[in-house]
């Protein structure tokens, strides 16, 4: 079965993709505005997940994918400071598994805010995360 392919729209004539769309509203839930993220980082992202899930990701995805990416974009304060405290520490928690599983999808969403430049530099030093 062919994966159906993400769409950004074209000059207001053809909608986003409702992938795009569903991260776009996970995003603005963990505080984080979608325009604050590049269109190309959104794509990779809903690739990544198209990646992990066999068939299309679920609705019920894109909220985990969001918090953890918001929480790397935001760091520690400004998040749990928009999503409380228990959010910010199960990202936390997320985040040093994914340390320890290189090839989770909750890694390859880290490693992306990293390359992307968009992490936040206390979440870098608190985790001593690199690129390398």
């Amino acid at each position: 079965m062919a994966r159906r392919r993400s769409s950004l729209g074209f000059l207001g004539l053809f909608g986003r993709s409702s992938d795009l769309r569903e991260l776009d509203a996970a995003l603005r839930a963990v505080d984080l505005h979608p325009a604050l993220v590049p269109e190309g980082v959104k794509l990779t992202i809903v690739n990544l997940m198209k990646d992990h899930w066999p068939e299309e990701p679920p609705s019920s995805a894109y909220p985990p994918i969001a918090q953890l990416f918001g929480y790397c974009i935001a760091g520690a304060d400004a998040f749990a400071g928009a999503n409380g405290g228990d959010m910010a520490v199960r990202a936390e928690q997320r985040i040093e598994i994914a340390l320890d599983a290189e090839d989770s999808i909750d890694a390859q969403i880290i490693l992306l805010a990293l390359h992307a430049k968009l992490i936040n530099p206390d979440v870098v030093e608190r985790f001593g995360l690199s690129s390398d």
